[in-house]
């Protein structure tokens, strides 16, 4: 199985489509290769306008079984934007039988209000292209309520906008679970975190093993609970 993922921050944040991969290949017992073309603060326009010969020749040539399309999220584009430039990544996939998945963000921790307008985009989004929809800033906010008391499994960095290495870890489970309809043993709670304590965002970490980090096995459950129910 072949991933491509096309992103920015939001995307590439603790290394989520690495920890995508092991998770699938926990859950199935398969191969996979996962693959990413995400830059900081970029939106789908930008992909298809600037980067756009980067992204035809990796969809048409690269073989992937699906490409993830995750769109700039803080703040949101302009619809009409986010429709365009993800029906002319969908006709790209079309052309090589590639399956498209919508990756539904997340709000900013200081702006939940705008959850419903993003789930109601995606939603939207999914239908009109025929596409899987990865319904994780849904599954984000029931998470979030849940375990809203424990310092140890907020899913926000501290800016309050990227993903925690527990944000991560939920993204990552839902990925696995839509693409494979399974979720791997429970036992996995290895995540990754990437930064450092003592910078704002740059540099980050280069060594792999000094980036992983446990998620509570208590956290992990509720992660997995809500996995479970948006992702039949």
């Amino acid at each position: 199985m072949k991933i491509l993922f096309i992103g920015n921050s939001h995307t590439y944040m603790n290394d989520m489509p690495e920890l995508t991969r092991q998770m699938i290949e926990l859950a199935t017992g398969e191969t996979a290769e996962v693959f990413m073309l995400a830059y900081s603060a970029r939106s789908l326009k930008w992909h298809m306008g600037e980067e756009y010969f980067s992204e035809r020749f990796n969809i048409l040539h690269g073989g992937y079984d699906y490409l993830v399309i995750q769109e700039q999220a803080h703040p949101m584009t302009d619809e009409s934007d986010t429709i365009t430039y993800t029906d002319r990544l969908v006709e790209l996939c079309k052309k090589v039988n590639t399956k498209p998945i919508i990756f539904e963000t997340w709000a900013e921790k200081a702006k939940p209000e705008n959850q419903a307008e993003m789930n109601r985009r995606y939603t939207e989004l999914a239908k009109k292209e025929n596409a899987l929809l990865a319904p994780i800033g849904e599954i984000w906010t029931e998470v979030s309520s849940e375990l809203k008391d424990r310092a140890d499994a907020d899913l926000y960095w501290r800016d309050g906008a990227h993903a925690s290495a527990v944000g991560d870890y939920l993204i990552a489970m839902a990925l696995t679970k839509l693409i494979t309809g399974k979720l791997p043993p429970e036992d996995f709670v290895k995540s990754y975190d990437f930064t450092r304590p003592d910078t704002d965002w740059f540099p980050v970490k280069e060594n792999v093993d000094e980036e992983i980090v446990e998620i509570p096995s208590d956290v992990s459950k509720v992660i997995r609970k809500y996995v479970e129910e948006k992702i039949r």
